[in-house]
C-alpha cells in the first residue's frame, strides 16, 4: 500500500466524511497517474528552430527575373526618409506612417513574412528626432500594428482606414511640420479601436497565379460536408460602380490582404508604400494628408524615372511586386509521425475545408509560375467568422466580419496569430475561431470544426497542432 493511501487511514476525520475525502483523493489519484480518462491538455510546441523556411526566390527564375528580385528585397530593406536628407535612403516619409520601410514589418521568419519578435515601431516613433508617443498597444515585444477605426466620431458612419501611429513632426529632415498623432486611447474607450498586422506576402506571385475559376471551384468542393458542418464561403470582388466595365471596379475575383481585398500584388505594394509610409506613388499618387508646412516633395514622390537611358527606371513599387511575385512559397519543417498523424485529423476535423492544403497554378507568363502547386492552406474565400473575430470593417463586398482564409504555409515559423496578433497561443488562435452570433453576425462558420477539434483527445489535439506548426 503507497504511503497516500496509508495516510487516508491515520486521519481523524469522521468515518462517512473520511470515505468521502479517500474517495475524492483516490479519483484525483488515477488522474495523476494516468490511470483514469483525466489527460494533460494539448499544448502549442511553439516557433519551430532551425533555418527559415522561407524567403528565397522560385525555383527555375531567368537571370532577369532573379535580379529583379534582388532589386526589390533590397528596395524592400530601404529606411525611408522624408526627402531624402539621409544617405542612401528612399524619399517621401510621411507626412503619416506607420514604419520606414516594407521590409520593418514584413520580417519573420524572413523579409517577406510577418512581425519579428522585436517591433521596431518602438525606434521608428522618434528616428531622426520625431517626437512621437508611442501609443499604448505597440509594445517592444509585441506584434508590429496598424490601427483602424470601424466608425467615425459619431459612432455611426462607418469610417474604416488606417489611422497612422506616427508622424513626421520634429525629424530633422521635416522641420516646420506641426502634427498630432490620433487619440488612439479616447477611440478605445469607446469602443472604436482594431488593430491589423503584416500578412505575410511568401508565395505572392503563385497566389497571383491562381486563375479565377480555380477559386470559384473551391466554393462547390465537399458541398455535402460544408453544409453539414455550417461551412460556406464567398469570394470578395470589386464593386462595380455604374457599369461592368468601369475603371477599377471589374468585378473579378480578389485575392490580397486579410479580406482578400487587392486584386494584385502591384495594387498590394502601391497601397502599403501610401498608406503605411505615406510615400505617394504612380497606383496613389496623393498624400494622404495635406497640412500646410507638411508636405515636402512634389507627387507622386515614387515614380519610373524616364529620364534614365532605355525604357526608363522602374519605380519602387514595381520593385517591391516583382520581389513578391518571384518570391518562393514556403517549405515546412521536417515530417514525424505526429505531424502525420496530425495532417489526417486536419482533413478529419474539418479544417481543410476553408484552409485547403493546394491550389494550383494556371497558365503563366512567367514559365516558373506556370502550373505550380501552391500550397497555401487557403482557399482564398471569405467566411463569417462571427462577433469574436469581428472588426466591424467592410472591404469590397466582406463584411465587418469576414475574412480571407488565412494561409498557413509558414505558420510554424510565424510568432503572433491572427488578424489583429491578439495572440502567439496557437490554441487560442484556434478556439477564437468559434463563436455564437449576436443579432449583428451570423455564428461562425468555424463553430462545429472547433467543436470537432474540442472533442478529440488531447494526444490527437496534440498532434494536429505539431502538424500545424510544422508548415
Amino acid at each position: 500500500m503507497s504511503w497516500k493511501m496509508k495516510a487516508l487511514r491515520s486521519t481523524n476525520l469522521p468515518s462517512t466524511n473520511q470515505f468521502r475525502f479517500s474517495t475524492l483523493l483516490f479519483v484525483a489519484m488515477l488522474g495523476s497517474t494516468g490511470l483514469g480518462q483525466s489527460q494533460s491538455a494539448a499544448s502549442d510546441p511553439g516557433i519551430r528552430g532551425g533555418a527559415p523556411g522561407a524567403g528565397k526566390p522560385i525555383a527555375g527564375l531567368t537571370d532577369g527575373q532573379r535580379a529583379s528580385f534582388v532589386s526589390g528585397l533590397d528596395d524592400s530593406l530601404e529606411i525611408q526618409s522624408v526627402t531624402g536628407s539621409v544617405p542612401d535612403t528612399g524619399n517621401g516619409l510621411g507626412p503619416r506612417f506607420n514604419a520606414e520601410s516594407c521590409g520593418q514589418c514584413h520580417a519573420q521568419p524572413a523579409t517577406g513574412g510577418t512581425s519579428p519578435f522585436t517591433n521596431p515601431q518602438i525606434t521608428a516613433a522618434t528616428d531622426q528626432g520625431a517626437s512621437n508617443s508611442v501609443p499604448f498597444f505597440v509594445t517592444s515585444n509585441g506584434p508590429v500594428r496598424e490601427a483602424r477605426f470601424p466608425y467615425r466620431s459619431d459612432l455611426r458612419t462607418p469610417d474604416g482606414g488606417v489611422h497612422a501611429l506616427f508622424t513626421i513632426s520634429g525629424r530633422g529632415d521635416a522641420k516646420g511640420c506641426n502634427l498630432s498623432q490620433p487619440d488612439f486611447q479616447g477611440a478605445a474607450n469607446r469602443g472604436n479601436l482594431i488593430f491589423r498586422i503584416p500578412t505575410p506576402v511568401f508565395g505572392g506571385g503563385l497566389i497571383e497565379a491562381i486563375p479565377e475559376s480555380a477559386i470559384l471551384a473551391q466554393v462547390g468542393t465537399n458541398a455535402d460536408r460544408k453544409s453539414n458542418l455550417g461551412v460556406r464561403g464567398r469570394p470578395n470582388r470589386l464593386r462595380p460602380s455604374g457599369g461592368a466595365h468601369t475603371s477599377g471596379n471589374d468585378g473579378t475575383v480578389t485575392r490580397f490582404g486579410w479580406k482578400a481585398q487587392n486584386k494584385s500584388l502591384e495594387i498590394f505594394a502601391g497601397e502599403a508604400y501610401n498608406v503605411e509610409m505615406g510615400v505617394t506613388n504612380e497606383l496613389f499618387p496623393n498624400e494622404r494628408d495635406e497640412t500646410p508646412g507638411c508636405v515636402f516633395n512634389g507627387t507622386p514622390e515614387d515614380a519610373t524615372n524616364f529620364d534614365d537611358p532605355g525604357p526608363g527606371f522602374p519605380s519602387d513599387v514595381v520593385k517591391f511586386t516583382a520581389f513578391m511575385r518571384f518570391l518562393d512559397q514556403p517549405r515546412p519543417g521536417p515530417s514525424n509521425s505526429s505531424t502525420r498523424h496530425g495532417a489526417q485529423i486536419f482533413q478529419t476535423v474539418g479544417c481543410a475545408l476553408c484552409h485547403t492544403p493546394s491550389i494550383t497554378t494556371g497558365q503563366s507568363s512567367v514559365t516558373a509560375l506556370s502550373n505550380v502547386p501552391v500550397n497555401l492552406f487557403s482557399d482564398l474565400l471569405l467566411h463569417h467568422m462571427g462577433p469574436r473575430l469581428a472588426d466591424n470593417i467592410s472591404q469590397g463586398a466582406a463584411a465587418g466580419d469576414e475574412f480571407r482564409t488565412s494561409p498557413l504555409w509558414g505558420l510554424g515559423q510565424r510568432t503572433f496569430l491572427l488578424h489583429d496578433g491578439r495572440t502567439a497561443d496557437l490554441v487560442k488562435a484556434i478556439t477564437s475561431h468559434r463563436s455564437r452570433g449576436d443579432g449583428q453576425y451570423p455564428n461562425s462558420e468555424a463553430n462545429q470544426v472547433i467543436e470537432n477539434y474540442r472533442n478529440l483527445s488531447p494526444h490527437d489535439q496534440q498532434d494536429l497542432l505539431n502538424f500545424l506548426r510544422s508548415l
